[in-house]
C-alpha cells in the first residue's frame, strides 16, 4: 500500500467500488480509507467501519496487520487534531502488531508518523531516530518511493538544524532536475530544495520549489503539508516585501486549514498571516491574529511553529515599543531554539534581544548581542539575518554617522545579492539621513527618492485592502467554527448505517434552517414521521441557567401551554435530563401510574428524554412520548439521538446566525472606521500620504481646466509646501518619543493656524508635513511660507512635563503649474519633488528658513524638470545658497 496516492488513482478505485465484492471490496475499502486519512477523515473512518466485517475473509495474521493499519489511521487523526499522547499510544500499539507479523512497510509508516509526532513535541533527536528507523524499514521492504520520501524528510529537517551541513550532505543525493520522478517524490524533494533555498535567503528560488511541492501535496492528499507549504510560500513573499502575493498565499493556507480543525495548520496559517499584516503596518489586526495563533498552538508548545510565533511576537512588541515584552519573547525564543537544536532561531533571537536592549538603554549589552547575531548569521550564510543584525548595529551607533553608514552600506550590499528582494523604505531613509549628516546631499536625495519608491511598491493599496479583508474574514470564520465542527460530528453519526444515511438528508434539511421556529417545525415533522409520538416538546435552558422553558410543544396535534421548570426541581424528568446530561428512557406498564406527569398532558406509557448538547454545553432537552408501551427500542433511540444532535446544531446555528448578523453589522462599521483610519495619521489626526494621493489628481484637473479655459488666475494655482521640523531627532533622543509626539501634535496645531480648512494638510512622514494650498496666489506664496516659519519659531513648544522647547522649521515650496504659460510641461509630482529640493536647500543652508523654487523667465526647455533638479543639486553641492531677504528666503532658482 503506497504511502500517498494521486487523486486520479482514488477516482479509479471509487469507480470500481460499487461493482466489487468480497476480498476485492475489502482491498478497495482499505486503500481508500488509508488515502482519505487527510483528504476526508470522516469518510475514512466510515470506510473502516464498512470494511471491518469483511476482514474475517482474511487469515488471522493478515487480518491483524490490516487492523493495525486501521489503527494507524486513528493515530494520524489524533496527531492532526493535536492530541499527541493519544496518537503516540495508538501508533505504538500498531507498531507491536506490525513487528509481530514482520510487516516492514507498516513499521516504516509508523516510524514516519512517530517522527512527525516528535517534531510537534519539539523532540529533534527523537524525530531523527524515528526517521532513521523508517528509512531502514523502507529499505528492507524495497520500497523506493518511501525511501525517497523519508530521506527527503530527513534532509528537510536537517536544514533547520544546520543549513550548510545539510546542503553538504544532501545536495548530491537530490538532483534539482526532477524529471521522471513520481509526483509525490518530486514534491518532497522540491520541499527540501525550497526550504534550503529559503534558509539561504534565496527566496525567488525557494518560492519556485515550494509551489511545485504545494501542487504535489494537493493532488496526493497531503492536506497538512499543503497548508504548511502555502504559508511558507507566503512567508517567502513577505521576506521579499511582496506583501500582496504573500497575503494571497496566506489566504490559500487559511482556506485549506479552517475546515480541518487541526491546530497546527490553523495556528501556522494565522501566525504567518499575522506577520504579513505586521509588515503592512496593520498592528492591531496582527496582534489579535497572533494571539489566536498562540492559543491554537498551545498544545504544540514544543513545535517549531510555536517557536516561530514567539519570534513574530517579539518583533511585534518591538514595533509597538514594548521593549520589556520583546526582550522576554526573544529570550524564550533563544531557549526554545536551543531545545529544538535548530540554528536559524539563534541569530534572530540575539538580534531581537539587541534591539530590545537598545530600546531599554542598555547599549553595551545590545552591541554585544547584535555582534553575536551578526557572527551567527555569517556562519550560517544567512543574508536576511545579516541585514537585520546590521540594521540593529546601525541603530545602536546612531549619532556616529560614519559608523552607521558603514553598517547600512554593508546591509545594502548584502540586500543586492538577494534576488527579487525589495529594500525596505525605512532602510533607504536611514541611509539618506546619514549621507545628509555627513554633508553628501546629492546621495542623500538619491536614497530619499529610492525610499519613496520602495514604500510605494511594498505598501500598495491592494495589499492593504486584502489585509483588512483577511482580518474581517478571520473574525467571521472564528464565529462559525464551532457550529461547523459540530455539524461534522453529527454527520459522522448520521452515516454509520442505512437508517442514519436517510437521517443525513433529514439532518441537512434541519441544520439548513437559520430560524428557531423553522427548526422546531422541521423537527416536529420528522419526529412524527419516524417515531410513534403522542407528545413532542423542546425545552430550552434560560440564559441564567436556572430554569427551562417550553419553547415548542405539541400533543395530539395541539400546542402545549407555555410553562417554566426550575432546573433544581426533582419532580420533572426534563430538569433531571439536563442535570445528568444523559438520555432518560421511562417505560410504564400501567397507564394509571404515570409519575412526574406534566399538568394538562396525557398519561403516556413510553417517555424518552435526551439533552440538546453542543460539545459540553447544554442547550436544553427534547422529549418524545407515546401512548404505546415499549415504543422506543434501540433503533428508535438511535434515531431520536440523531435528531437531537441535528436539532442542537440547528438551534445553535440559529442563535449564532442572529449573533452573526449583529457581528457583521459591527464588522461593517469597523471596516468603514478602518478605512477612515487608513487615510488618517493616528498621532496628529491629519490626513496621510494615501489620502493625498487619492485626492490630488482631481485638484490638478480642476486647476488645468482653469488654464485651458483661459480663465487662469489665483483661484487656479496650487502651491505645494514641504515643511520639516529642525533638529527633531534631538527631541526624541533627549526627551523621549512621548515628547516628540507632543511636539508633532503642536506642530499640527500651528500649521492649522496658517492654512484654511479647504487646504490639504498632510503628515508626509516622520517630522515632515506636506501642505497643498488649493487657492493661494503664487505671488503671495512666500508670505504664507513666512507665516509658517514664524508660527513655528515665534513661540516655544511645551513638552509633557511642562518644559519649554524652542524649535524652528525649514520650508520648501513650488507652484503648480510651474510655468503658467505652459501648464502641462511639468507634472504635479515633479513640482512636489522641486518643493522637496527646496526643503533640502533650507535644511542645509542654516535651517529656520524657506526656499521657493520657481521659474522667473519664459524658458521652455523640454528637459526643464531634469535641468532644475541638476541646478538645485549643484547649488547644494557647492554650498552656494544665498540669503535674499530678511524674511528667511534662501534662494530662487530660475531656468
Amino acid at each position: 500500500m503506497d504511502l500517498f496516492a494521486l487523486d486520479e488513482e482514488l477516482a479509479q478505485w471509487e469507480a470500481e467500488l460499487p461493482y466489487s465484492e468480497g476480498e476485492l471490496r475489502l482491498k478497495l475499502l482499505s486503500r481508500l480509507a488509508w488515502q482519505l486519512r487527510q483528504r476526508d477523515g470522516v469518510r475514512s473512518a466510515q470506510l473502516v467501519v464498512e470494511a471491518t466485517p469483511l476482514a474475517f475473509l482474511l487469515p488471522a495474521a493478515e487480518r491483524r496487520v490490516l487492523a493495525a493499519r486501521w489503527e494507524l489511521i486513528k493515530a494520524e487523526s489524533s496527531w492532526l487534531g493535536g492530541d499527541l499522547d493519544t496518537a503516540s499510544a495508538i501508533a505504538e500499539r500498531a507498531m507491536l502488531e506490525f513487528a509481530r507479523h514482520n510487516d516492514r512497510l507498516g513499521a516504516a509508516d509508523t516510524h514516519s508518523l512517530l517522527a512527525w509526532i516528535a517534531v510537534d513535541r519539539g523532540d529533534s533527536a527523537g524525530c531523527e531516530n524515528e526517521l532513521a528507523l523508517a528509512i531502514a524499514d523502507a529499505r528492507a521492504s524495497g520500497d523506493a518511493m518511501r525511501i525517497d520520501i523519508f530521506e527527503s524528510l530527513a534532509a528537510l529537517f536537517s536544514v533547520f538544524r544546520n543549513a550548510p551541513a545539510a546542503n553538504e550532505r544532501w545536495s548530491k543525493r537530490f538532483a534539482i532536475d526532477l524529471a521522471g520522478q513520481h509526483p509525490v517524490v518530486a514534491g518532497w524533494i522540491s520541499d527540501y530544495l525550497g526550504t534550503a533555498a529559503f534558509q539561504a535567503a534565496e527566496f525567488g528560488r525557494a518560492i519556485s520549489h515550494l509551489i511545485a511541492a504545494f501542487e504535489a501535496a494537493l493532488v496526493s492528499g497531503q492536506v497538512r503539508r499543503a497548508v504548511i507549504l502555502a504559508t511558507n510560500i507566503g512567508n517567502a513573499f513577505t521576506r521579499l516585501n511582496a506583501h500582496d502575493a504573500a497575503l494571497e498565499w496566506m489566504q490559500r493556507g487559511l482556506e485549506l486549514a479552517r475546515p480541518t480543525g487541526w491546530p497546527m495548520c490553523i495556528g501556522l496559517a494565522q501566525m504567518q498571516s499575522a506577520e504579513t499584516l505586521r509588515h503592512l503596518g496593520q498592528r492591531p489586526a496582527a496582534k489579535a491574529l497572533l494571539r489566536d495563533a498562540l492559543q491554537m498552538l498551545a498544545p504544540l508548545a514544543g513545535s517549531r511553529a510555536f517557536v516561530m510565533a514567539l519570534e513574530y511576537q517579539g518583533d511585534l512588541a518591538l514595533d509597538l515599543g514594548d521593549y520589556e515584552a520583546a526582550l522576554a519573547s526573544f529570550r524564550e525564543l533563544e531557549q526554545r531554539g536551543h531545545a529544538l537544536a535548530q540554528s536559524d532561531f539563534h541569530s534572530c533571537a540575539r538580534r531581537g534581544q539587541a534591539h530590545a536592549l537598545a530600546g531599554l538603554g542598555r547599549i553595551e549589552q545590545a552591541q554585544a548581542a547584535a555582534m553575536s547575531a551578526l557572527t551567527l548569521a555569517r556562519e550560517l550564510n544567512d543574508p536576511f539575518s545579516q541585514i537585520a543584525a546590521l540594521r540593529v548595529l546601525a541603530d545602536i551607533h546612531v549619532g556616529n554617522a560614519m559608523s552607521v553608514l558603514q553598517y547600512l552600506r554593508e546591509a545594502l550590499m548584502i540586500a543586492a545579492t538577494i534576488d527579487g528582494y525589495i529594500v525596505p523604505g525605512e532602510l533607504l531613509d536611514s541611509v539618506a539621513r546619514e549621507y545628509a549628516a555627513v554633508g553628501d546631499f546629492a546621495r542623500a536625495y538619491e536614497f530619499s527618492v529610492q525610499a519613496n519608491a520602495a514604500r510605494d511598491r511594498t505598501n500598495s493599496q491592494d495589499a492593504t485592502n486584502r489585509a483588512i479583508a483577511m482580518q474581517v474574514q478571520h473574525q467571521t470564520e472564528r464565529d462559525r467554527q464551532l457550529a461547523a465542527a459540530e455539524a461534522q460530528r453529527a454527520e459522522v453519526l448520521a452515516q454509520t448505517s442505512a437508517t442514519l444515511s436517510h437521517l443525513s438528508a433529514i439532518g441537512q434539511e434541519i441544520t439548513a434552517q437559520l430560524d428557531a421556529s423553522a427548526v422546531f417545525r422541521a423537527l416536529d415533522r420528522h419526529v412524527h414521521g419516524l417515531l410513534d409520538s403522542t407528545h413532542f416538546s423542546i425545552f430550552l435552558l434560560a440564559p441564567d441557567g436556572d430554569f427551562l422553558h417550553c419553547a415548542f410543544g405539541v400533543e395530539m396535534g395541539l400546542p402545549l401551554p407555555p410553562m417554566r421548570i426550575a432546573l433544581s426541581d426533582p419532580s420533572f424528568n426534563t430538569a433531571r435530563c439536563v442535570r445528568e446530561r444523559d438520555e432518560i428512557l421511562i417505560e410504564i406498564e400501567d397507564k394509571s401510574d404515570t409519575p412526574n406527569l406534566i399538568p394538562g398532558t396525557l398519561p403516556t406509557l413510553s417517555l424518552l428524554f435526551a439533552p440538546l448538547m453542543i460539545g459540553e454545553r447544554v442547550l436544553g432537552v427534547m422529549t418524545v412520548q407515546s401512548m404505546l408501551p415499549r415504543a422506543y427500542g434501540e433503533r428508535e433511540r438511535l434515531i431520536f439521538r440523531t435528531l437531537c444532535a441535528y436539532g442542537a446544531i440547528a438551534l445553535d446555528n440559529a442563535a449564532a446566525q442572529a449573533q452573526l448578523l449583529e457581528k457583521n453589522l459591527e464588522l461593517e462599521r469597523a471596516y468603514k472606521a478602518l478605512e477612515e483610519v487608513s487615510l488618517t495619521d493616528q498621532l496628529t489626526g491629519l490626513r496621510n500620504r494615501r489620502f493625498f494621493l487619492q485626492h490630488v489628481e482631481s485638484d490638478v484637473a480642476l486647476c488645468l481646466r482653469g488654464y485651458d479655459g483661459g480663465e487662469a488666475g489665483a483661484d487656479s494655482d496650487l502651491v505645494f509646501y514641504m515643511v520639516d521640523l529642525d533638529h527633531f531627532k534631538e527631541v526624541n533622543d533627549r526627551h523621549g518619543h512621548a515628547a516628540g509626539d507632543s511636539v508633532l501634535v503642536q506642530m499640527k496645531d500651528r500649521l492649522r493656524e496658517v492654512f484654511r480648512e479647504s487646504d490639504y494638510l498632510v503628515r508626509w512622514g516622520g517630522e515632515e508635513f506636506l501642505v497643498l494650498a488649493r487657492a493661494t496666489d503664487r505671488s503671495g506664496a512666500h508670505v504664507v511660507a513666512e507665516r509658517i516659519r514664524q508660527a513655528v519659531s515665534s513661540r516655544d513648544f511645551v513638552l509633557p512635563d511642562g518644559t519649554p522647547l524652542a524649535r524652528s522649521c525649514s520650508i520648501g515650496f513650488a507652484c503648480y503649474p510651474f510655468l503658467p504659460s505652459h501648464p502641462r510641461l511639468m507634472s504635479w509630482s515633479q513640482v512636489v519633488e522641486l518643493a522637496d529640493l527646496g526643503l533640502y536647500i533650507s535644511k542645509h543652508s542654516g535651517r529656520d528658513a524657506w526656499t521657493a523654487v520657481h521659474a522667473t523667465g519664459a524658458a521652455q526647455p523640454e528637459q526643464l524638470f531634469a535641468r532644475l533638479v541638476r541646478q538645485l543639486g549643484d547649488c547644494v553641492e557647492r554650498g552656494e545658497a544665498r540669503i535674499v531677504t530678511s524674511l528667511g528666503e534662501r534662494t530662487i532658482i530660475t531656468p
